[in-house]
């Protein structure tokens, strides 16, 4: 962990973006194929690089089949989010609205799922959006959810 962490510095250091990796949760199959794998919703779960103490859960369609196995099939564009406080909140740099907090390769070569953060200061909240694009033309599917900064509890010495 502590080598993800010089890579993300170094990268950052220099100007590009880092997104933050994800953990597969799990996943459910949605459709039965004969070959390949079956097309599933997975669940995968990623902390915010930049925001200590708060973690994304992002739910997506992956297609399956040969192309799917491959790496070759386009995944669909629907998803969902549900970001979540898992510990006291610490901002560890700067914020910029709108930037990407975790990008995932949807197809090939041209569509990928992204989640980016907005810091609505004047309420105090993080709120986070994940929608798909493309190249050429991207879709407005998307998902918003939406975290209020304030105060995690202490635990109490008894």
């Amino acid at each position: 962990m502590k080598q993800y962490g010089l890579v993300v510095g170094l990268l950052g250091a220099l100007g590009f973006s880092v997104a933050a990796p994800a953990e597969e949760i799990g996943e459910v199959a949605t459709v039965f194929k004969w070959l390949g794998p079956n097309d599933k919703v997975v669940v995968e779960a990623f902390d915010d690089p930049k925001v200590e103490g708060v973690t994304c859960y992002l739910s997506r369609a992956k297609t399956g089949g040969i192309k799917g196995g491959l790496g070759l099939a386009e995944d669909r564009s629907e998803a969902s989010i549900a970001c979540r406080q898992v510990g006291p909140i610490r901002i560890l740099e700067p914020l910029k609205d709108g930037e990407e907090v975790f990008k995932q390769r949807t197809s090939l070569v041209f569509k990928s799922m992204q989640v980016v953060r907005f810091h609505d200061q004047k309420r105090g909240v993080l709120v986070y959006l994940v929608y798909s694009d493309r190249l050429i033309e991207g879709s407005p599917q998307n998902s918003i959810t939406a975290i209020p900064l304030m105060p995690w509890p202490q635990a109490s010495a008894e």
